[in-house]
């Protein structure tokens, strides 16, 4: 996903469940805690799961911006202290993880864990590559009117996709670019 223009909400969220970056959401609740409860204060975020949430559907999910150096281990270890205490501890071992030897937020359609801290982008323009939306003519028109896909009603698997339709819209077409099959589009407040 790329950040063309953002306005003045950009929020800190835990996804509940797996989400691909680049999805339509919602803020819901959550329960995880980390460190002693320092992720408990941020508000959850979901794909829209019905159609009413669809309509509230305006933020856009990416990762949190990190600072560590790579290779990043995703799950950090549940014990806390495992990086620092070194792997031939017992209880740090067997340890299953994904390891990013790039940013994940500096590649394009990874799926965000649930429980790792992200961020939801509000109002703004925003670029989504080709197989992140659902294609149809409509959306290569700029001002097409777009809404969130969600489970109840729509394929398995586009959740918090956007989507060309007249009915309750939450974004609008900003460009189309045929070569690539990126789309842009901006939040509609």
């Amino acid at each position: 996903m790329e950040i063309n223009h953002f306005g003045n909400t950009v929020l800190g969220v835990v996804p509940t469940a797996d989400v691909v970056e680049g999805r339509m959401v919602v803020l819901t609740s959550q329960t995880f805690s980390y460190d002693f409860g320092s992720r408990s204060d941020l508000p959850g975020c979901k794909v829209p799961a019905t159609a009413a949430e669809s309509t509230r559907a305006r933020y856009c999910v990416t990762w949190a911006q990190d600072n560590r150096q790579t290779p990043i281990y995703q799950p950090v270890p549940s014990y806390t202290y495992a990086l620092r205490n070194g792997w031939d501890q017992t209880s740090n071992v067997p340890f299953s993880a994904t390891v990013y030897l790039t940013q994940p937020g500096h590649q394009e359609g990874l799926t965000i864990p649930s429980g790792v801290p992200s961020l939801a982008f509000g109002e703004g323009i925003y670029t989504v590559p080709s197989g992140a939306y659902v294609y149809s003519a409509e959306v290569e028109i700029p001002g097409s009117p777009l809404a969130a896909c969600n489970t109840a009603e729509d394929v398995a698997g586009t959740e918090g996709m956007l989507k060309y339709s007249l009915t309750n819209p939450v974004a609008e077409v900003y460009q189309y670019e045929s070569a690539t099959g990126k789309l842009t589009f901006k939040i509609l407040h």
